[in-house]
């Protein structure tokens, strides 16, 4: 066993035993682990330094009870969370998600994948990530007014510009921010770059909402186009409806892909003529219904319980941007069968450690999560630059940059994966080059 692989096995046992209850977390750390030892066979200074259990345990773990009263004043607690997990190359950057699975662990595996994401995008954030096990499904509007200012009441004491900038996850879109924003406002005064998703009349950015979607068709198209191919008239499969698949399915559109299903979590639309972008957002984004209903509205759409990802479809690409393990082994295999090339990942973590293995074993094109789904945190960064100067940029000055910066990160990925003779492993590239960037600037601060 050589020095790097007993050193990777050291750190993981150490953390496994430290918190062996924290699967999530675990399961990202296992998976980047995995892709890391011809770094520390080349960089024996980063064993010296001992940088992996450094930067696996978070600088700072914030937990806090959330009280709040429902609309027949009835009071409730929920949990709240921020993982400041590392500052090395900026003020720590990630969203916030609110779900009753939230807790401890997935905000840990969110906050420690988010570190090397935002180290890709180029720009001066590091990694965090926060949330709360509250659910805003079937929840008033005051009620999530009352619950968003009771979270932020706590939450204000371990944010601001220059610390901790938090923006928007599941469960979290314009509505939470607004609340979010105006409590903080409440409590501290007027500072706009202090969370990022704001409505564009209190400084938000043009193209945020459609960052995620649009930057994982982006990422998408140049891996494709690195590999002879585009997604022009590709059959594309897109899970979720929320904000990242609305908007990954238009600008697969755009670039003349053909998605043809969505889902939520009780089941999936199927529609061989392309999803109607329309009705979905009419559904989810103002009715705020389920996806079921489309197959009511859309007389070529068929509705099915159950995953996406166990039907039996011709397909080409996959995008799935629902949740984190909505694709296990075997819905990897079926992929196979069902013909596809590609998959992107617009969710944190969507396929499990057999997926991916399925992926590689059978030479499917594999973006990452932490690279294929990095627009949103990437117009976020430039929300606060367009703070910073007191300016508003245009959604194409904003759409540009976000294309070229998507780019950049394949291109960073594929060189990475060049350097150290693994070529065409877009996931090992990936971890690899944010890895490098955020491990080089910690030594060069030193023990902090």
């Amino acid at each position: 066993m050589s020095k790097a692989t007993e050193y990777l096995k050291h750190v993981y046992e150490v953390i496994e035993r430290r918190d062996p209850d924290q699967l999530e977390f675990l399961e990202a750390i296992h998976d980047f682990f995995q892709t890391m030892t011809p770094v520390f066979e080349k960089h024996p200074e980063y064993i010296d330094a001992n940088i992996l259990e450094r930067l696996t345990e978070p600088e700072r773990v914030i937990q806090f009870r959330v009280p709040w009263l429902d609309d027949a004043g009835k009071p409730q607690v929920n949990r709240g969370f921020r993982v400041q997990f590392n500052s090395a190359i900026g003020p720590y950057k990630g969203g916030l998600r609110f779900h009753p699975s939230v807790n401890l662990s997935i905000v840990k595996f969110l906050g420690f994948e988010q570190i090397f994401k935002n180290a890709l995008t180029g720009l001066p954030i590091g990694g965090g990530k926060g949330g709360s096990d509250f659910d805003p499904k079937n929840k008033s509007d005051n009620e999530i007014m009352r619950f968003c200012q009771s979270f932020m009441t706590e939450l204000s004491k371990y944010i601001g510009l220059d610390t901790d900038i938090p923006a928007g996850d599941i469960g979290v879109g314009g509505r939470e921010i607004g609340y979010l924003y105006g409590q903080y406002k409440r409590l501290k005064g007027a500072d706009r770059g202090v969370l990022t998703g704001k409505g564009l009349t209190y400084g938000g950015s043009l193209a945020r909402t459609e960052a995620t979607g649009f930057g994982l068709a982006y990422y998408t198209e140049e891996m494709l186009k690195a590999n002879k191919s585009d997604i022009s008239n590709k059959r594309v499969v897109v899970s979720g409806s929320g904000n990242v698949s609305v908007y990954a399915i238009q600008k697969v559109a755009e670039l003349g892909g053909k998605v043809i299903t969505c889902s939520d979590s009780n089941g999936y639309v199927v529609d061989e003529n392309g999803i109607d972008l329309n009705v979905v957002k009419q559904i989810k984004e103002v009715e705020r219904g389920r996806i079921k209903e489309y197959a009511d509205r859309v007389s070529s759409g068929k509705y099915y319980e159950g995953s996406i990802w166990d039907a039996k479809l011709k397909y080409d690409v996959a995008l799935p941007c629902a949740t984190q393990n909505e694709i296990d082994g075997k819905q990897a295999k079926l992929m196979i069968n069902n013909g596809v090339m590609a998959i992107a990942e617009g969710a944190n973590m969507p396929s499990d450690i057999e997926a991916i293995k399925v992926y590689q074993d059978n030479g499917l094109l594999y973006g990452p999560a932490k690279a294929a789904n990095a627009g949103g945190v990437a117009v976020s960064a430039l929300e606060m630059s367009q703070n910073s100067m007191r300016l508003s940029w245009t959604f194409e000055e904003v759409d540009d940059r976000l294309k070229q910066i998507m780019k950049d990160i394949f291109t960073e990925s594929v060189d990475a994966a060049k350097k150290y003779n693994i070529n065409g492993d877009y996931l090992s590239g990936a971890n690899i080059a944010g890895f490098v960037k955020v491990a080089d600037t910690m030594i060069t601060q030193g023990l902090v």
